[in-house]
């Protein structure tokens, strides 16, 4: 075979959510210095073009970055920014959901109606996979990596109350968040792709000082993140990872009847 007529391989695409700092933005990093074009996401224009600088000024090339804005707490901007995505990446390799928020000491509703950590934290993730299908089944062996957490659990979906209208509380409602994204990981992937959540371990992030941890450098977790997504590294569909270990997650995230009930309810939650 002449060099001529080798395939070229594209390289990899991934689209890291919550990537202005902590983990989603070491993860951003890893991801661009193994060679993947990276989609780094934030909340707004001028964190995500900081993010972007800052990994340029550590020696990622420009090349293989691309930035993308999107408010969470807007499921518009979600829908729009899978819309951007889709038309500029018809192929995708990788989404990481790791765009989290601490719930704040009093209920907060979203202007979509819903309680602010369980949109941001699980919503907007559930929205944001559905609507990426197509570029994540454009090419063999796309993954979703749901970067979750311990704190799921101490919870279970109250399906009554998912927005902790009554008796609200931040630390159960955000755990009500991370038990519905981690649900959501045995059904978020579409055919021929392969979900797993994760919690990486309790780093020094935004959400931790409001629930009185304090936590190791971000960087250990993000690599245990990118690990889930090299390719090399064989996965579990739909399964949990405690750090770099197969554990079992929470008894109310595994149960099927969870999971279908779970999506059922998104569904109605992100199309009203």
């Amino acid at each position: 075979m002449s060099a001529s007529s080798v395939p070229v391989v594209p390289p990899r695409t991934a689209l890291v959510t919550g990537a202005t700092s902590g983990i989603g933005w070491e993860t951003a990093r890893l991801l661009a210095e193994r060679g993947c074009t990276v989609i780094v996401h934030g909340p707004d224009t001028e964190s995500a073009h900081h993010a972007v600088e800052r990994l340029v000024a550590g020696g990622i090339e420009r090349v293989r970055l691309r930035l993308a804005v999107a408010d969470f707490t807007r499921l518009s901007e979600v829908r729009h920014l899978a819309a951007t995505v889709r038309g500029l990446h018809p192929a995708l390799d990788v989404l990481v959901n790791n765009a989290a928020v601490a719930a704040p000491e009093r209920h907060t509703l979203t202007a979509d109606g819903h309680e602010i950590s369980f949109q941001v934290n699980f919503l907007a993730a559930y929205l944001l996979t559905r609507e990426l299908a197509g570029p994540l089944t454009a090419r063999p062996g796309g993954r979703v990596v749901n970067v979750s957490s311990a704190a799921h659990r101490s919870a279970a979906p109250a399906w009554s109350d998912l927005h902790r209208s009554r008796r609200y509380s931040r630390h159960a409602a955000y755990a009500r968040s991370q038990v519905a994204l981690t649900v959501f990981t045995r059904a978020a992937a579409p055919a021929g792709v392969t979900a797993v959540s994760v919690h990486p371990g309790a780093y020094g992030t935004r959400p931790l000082p409001r629930y009185g941890h304090e936590g190791e450098p971000a960087a250990e977790g993000a690599a245990r993140v990118a690990r889930l997504c090299d390719p090399e590294t064989e996965l579990v569909p739909g399964a949990h990872y405690d750090r770099s270990a197969l554990a079992p997650a929470a008894r109310s995230a595994v149960e099927d009847h969870a999971v279908r009930r779970l999506c059922r309810v998104a569904d109605l939650l992100v199309t009203t």
